[in-house]
């Protein structure tokens, strides 16, 4: 379902002559096709959504990483372009925890598991994952347990 939407909202792109969000989703649809090949399935096969939700996840994850990457080296324009792209991305995913959520689950966990030493983080990171499951970003979740034990 989501797999036909991406490929339906491309060509609606093109008609519109939206170049960022046509690039975007020409290169999630090749990611998606890449993830049918990698698990031994053929290309004119369609992923089910949560295999498709995984590749964008994937996709936007390394669109951030980019644009940070990006402004780090001084090129504002690129990473404009890379926070362009996953924008679009994101708008195909589930909305994501705020880190108040993450922090209201962290300090849920901390206490059940009784964590107050730097030592039982990856614990705690683990807890916590297994209850947000995809709604948090890992790296998101690990600065918050770092920042509530430490």
């Amino acid at each position: 379902m989501l797999h036909k939407k991406l490929q339906s909202d491309m060509q609606q792109a093109l008609k519109d002559r939206d170049e960022t969000k046509l690039n975007t989703l020409r290169l999630a649809l090749a990611a998606c096709t890449e993830a049918l090949v990698a698990s031994s399935r053929k290309p004119t096969d369609t992923l089910d959504d949560e295999e498709v939700l995984t590749v964008l996840r994937r996709t936007a994850k390394q669109r951030r990483e980019s644009a940070d990457q990006y402004r780090s080296a001084g090129h504002s324009d690129r990473a404009d372009a890379e926070d362009a792209e996953r924008a679009v991305l994101e708008g195909y995913l589930p909305p994501t925890l705020s880190d108040e959520d993450i922090r209201t689950v962290v300090l849920k966990q901390k206490e059940a598991l009784s964590i107050s030493e730097k030592k039982d983080i990856g614990r705690l990171i683990k807890a916590v994952m297994a209850e947000v499951g995809d709604q948090a970003d890992g790296s998101d979740v690990a600065r918050i347990v770092s920042a509530e034990v430490s």
